[in-house]
Protein backbone atom coordinates (compact mmCIF):
# COMPACT_ATOMS: atom_id res chain seq x y z
CA UNK A 1 0.00 0.00 0.00
CA UNK A 2 2.67 2.56 1.02
CA UNK A 3 5.66 2.66 -1.24
CA UNK A 4 7.86 5.06 0.74
CA UNK A 5 8.39 5.56 4.44
CA UNK A 6 8.61 9.18 5.61
CA UNK A 7 10.12 8.18 8.94
CA UNK A 8 13.75 7.14 9.43
CA UNK A 9 14.35 3.49 10.10
CA UNK A 10 16.31 2.56 13.20
CA UNK A 11 19.27 1.48 11.05
CA UNK A 12 19.51 4.97 9.55
CA UNK A 13 20.13 6.60 12.94
CA UNK A 14 22.62 4.03 14.21
CA UNK A 15 26.34 4.16 13.56
CA UNK A 16 28.23 1.04 12.37
CA UNK A 17 28.82 -0.07 15.97
CA UNK A 18 25.06 -0.20 16.50
CA UNK A 19 24.77 2.78 18.85
CA UNK A 20 23.12 6.12 18.29
CA UNK A 21 25.13 8.64 16.30
CA UNK A 22 25.09 11.50 18.80
CA UNK A 23 24.14 12.44 22.32
CA UNK A 24 22.86 15.97 22.94
CA UNK A 25 23.55 17.75 26.20
CA UNK A 26 21.10 20.55 27.03
CA UNK A 27 22.12 23.15 29.62
CA UNK A 28 19.61 25.31 31.48
CA UNK A 29 19.93 28.53 33.55
CA UNK A 30 23.18 28.59 35.59
CA UNK A 31 24.49 25.51 33.77
CA UNK A 32 24.02 27.34 30.46
CA UNK A 33 25.86 30.36 31.85
CA UNK A 34 28.72 28.20 33.12
CA UNK A 35 29.09 26.26 29.88
CA UNK A 36 28.47 29.22 27.57
CA UNK A 37 26.12 27.30 25.27
CA UNK A 38 22.56 26.03 25.50
CA UNK A 39 23.33 22.71 23.84
CA UNK A 40 26.22 20.64 22.59
CA UNK A 41 26.46 17.32 20.83
CA UNK A 42 28.97 14.69 21.87
CA UNK A 43 29.83 11.21 20.65
CA UNK A 44 27.79 8.41 22.19
CA UNK A 45 29.29 7.05 25.35
CA UNK A 46 29.48 3.86 27.37
CA UNK A 47 30.45 5.95 30.39
CA UNK A 48 28.37 6.83 33.40
CA UNK A 49 26.86 10.26 33.90
CA UNK A 50 29.51 10.91 36.57
CA UNK A 51 32.31 10.16 34.07
CA UNK A 52 30.80 12.54 31.50
CA UNK A 53 30.38 15.33 34.06
CA UNK A 54 33.99 14.90 35.20
CA UNK A 55 35.25 15.13 31.61
CA UNK A 56 33.16 18.21 30.85
CA UNK A 57 34.23 19.88 34.10
CA UNK A 58 37.90 19.27 33.27
CA UNK A 59 37.50 20.54 29.69
CA UNK A 60 35.63 23.73 30.61
CA UNK A 61 37.26 25.48 33.57
CA UNK A 62 36.07 29.03 32.91
CA UNK A 63 34.16 30.75 35.71
CA UNK A 64 30.77 32.42 35.57
CA UNK A 65 30.05 35.98 36.68
CA UNK A 66 29.20 34.42 40.05
CA UNK A 67 32.69 32.85 40.17
CA UNK A 68 31.57 29.24 39.68
CA UNK A 69 33.10 26.68 37.36
CA UNK A 70 31.01 24.23 35.37
CA UNK A 71 32.06 21.43 37.75
CA UNK A 72 30.81 23.47 40.71
CA UNK A 73 27.50 24.10 38.96
CA UNK A 74 27.18 20.35 38.25
CA UNK A 75 27.44 19.70 42.01
CA UNK A 76 24.13 21.55 42.47
CA UNK A 77 22.28 20.17 39.45
CA UNK A 78 19.83 17.40 38.78
CA UNK A 79 19.97 15.45 35.55
CA UNK A 80 17.62 13.80 33.10
CA UNK A 81 18.75 11.09 30.70
CA UNK A 82 16.29 10.75 27.84
CA UNK A 83 13.65 12.49 29.95
CA UNK A 84 14.09 10.39 33.09
CA UNK A 85 15.63 11.49 36.36
CA UNK A 86 19.12 10.05 36.78
CA UNK A 87 21.81 9.96 39.42
CA UNK A 88 25.53 10.16 38.72
CA UNK A 89 25.95 6.37 38.53
CA UNK A 90 23.51 6.08 35.60
CA UNK A 91 24.86 4.57 32.40
CA UNK A 92 24.86 6.66 29.23
CA UNK A 93 24.81 3.58 27.01
CA UNK A 94 22.24 4.19 24.27
CA UNK A 95 21.29 7.63 25.61
CA UNK A 96 20.48 10.35 23.10
CA UNK A 97 19.91 13.32 25.45
CA UNK A 98 21.13 14.58 28.81
CA UNK A 99 19.46 17.60 30.45
CA UNK A 100 21.43 19.56 33.04
CA UNK A 101 19.01 21.27 35.44
CA UNK A 102 20.30 23.61 38.14
CA UNK A 103 18.07 24.45 41.11
CA UNK A 104 15.27 26.80 40.13
CA UNK A 105 13.82 29.50 42.36
CA UNK A 106 10.28 30.69 42.25
CA UNK A 107 6.85 29.90 43.42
Amino acid sequence: MFKYCAFPTISSVLNPEGSFNNMDIHYFAAARAARGVAQETVAPSELTLSDLLKQLGEQHTETTAAGMTLAQVFDRCTFLIDGRSADSSASLSGASRVDVLPPFAGG
